[in-house]
C-alpha cells in the first residue's frame, strides 16, 4: 500500500473527527487543506502511485471531498475500481460518489446516499424512483427509509448551516423545493 497516500487519507479522516460547522473560519481552513491534499493526490495518481485496492479507496475518499464535478467523478472512478479489485467497503463509496456527482449537477441521485440541508431540515437529496432498495443493498447502501431516518436524526442533532453561502447547485434546489412546496399549498 502507498504509505504517502495512506498518510494523506489519515489526515483527511482525522480532520473530520471533529468536523467544524459549515461556514465557520475553521471550516474554510479545512477546505483549504482539502484542496492541498487533492493537489498532492493528483501527483500520486499521475505518477502511477495507485497499485492496491486500498490505494484506490483512499484516493477516492480524498477526491470525494472535492468541490468540482470532475473531482467527484474521479472519486467515483477510483472507488469503483477499488470495488472491482475486491475491496468490499468500496462498494458504498462508489455509490455515494456517483450520487454526489449527480447531485452536484442538480440531478436526482440513484441510490439516495446524500443528505443536504434545505433551510428548515436535513433531507435526502432527490432520488430516482426506479432504484429499488434491493439495488441499493447490492452496493451496501441502506434503504431509502433508513436514509430518511438518518436525515431526521441529523436534523435533530446538528445545527442548520447558513444557506447564504451554499453552493449554487444547492441554491438551485432550494428554489425548486420552495416552488414545489408553494404549489402544494
Amino acid at each position: 500500500m502507498n504509505s504517502e497516500l495512506q498518510a494523506l487519507f489519515r489526515a483527511d479522516q482525522d480532520e473530520r473527527a471533529n468536523h467544524p460547522d459549515y461556514g465557520t473560519p475553521e471550516y474554510w481552513t479545512l477546505r483549504g487543506r482539502d484542496t492541498e491534499r487533492r493537489k498532492h493526490l493528483h501527483s500520486i495518481v499521475e505518477s502511477g502511485g495507485l497499485k492496491e485496492p486500498e490505494d484506490y479507496y483512499y484516493a477516492a475518499w480524498i477526491f470525494n471531498h472535492g468541490e468540482s464535478v470532475e473531482e467527484i467523478w474521479q472519486a467515483h472512478i477510483l472507488a469503483k475500481e477499488a470495488a472491482e479489485l475486491g475491496l468490499r467497503r468500496a462498494r458504498w463509496l462508489a455509490a455515494a460518489t456517483y450520487d454526489r456527482w449527480l447531485m452536484y449537477q442538480g440531478k436526482p441521485q440513484k441510490y439516495g446516499t446524500q443528505i443536504v440541508p434545505d433551510g428548515k431540515r436535513q433531507r435526502v437529496w432527490d432520488v430516482e424512483l426506479a432504484t429499488s432498495d434491493a439495488e441499493r443493498a447490492e452496493w451496501d447502501v441502506p434503504s431509502l427509509a433508513e436514509m430518511n431516518g438518518r436525515a431526521e436524526e441529523v436534523t435533530r442533532n446538528e445545527p442548520m448551516p447558513p444557506m447564504d453561502t451554499a453552493p449554487e447547485w444547492l441554491k438551485d434546489a432550494l428554489r425548486r423545493w420552495r416552488a414545489e412546496d408553494e404549489g402544494r399549498a
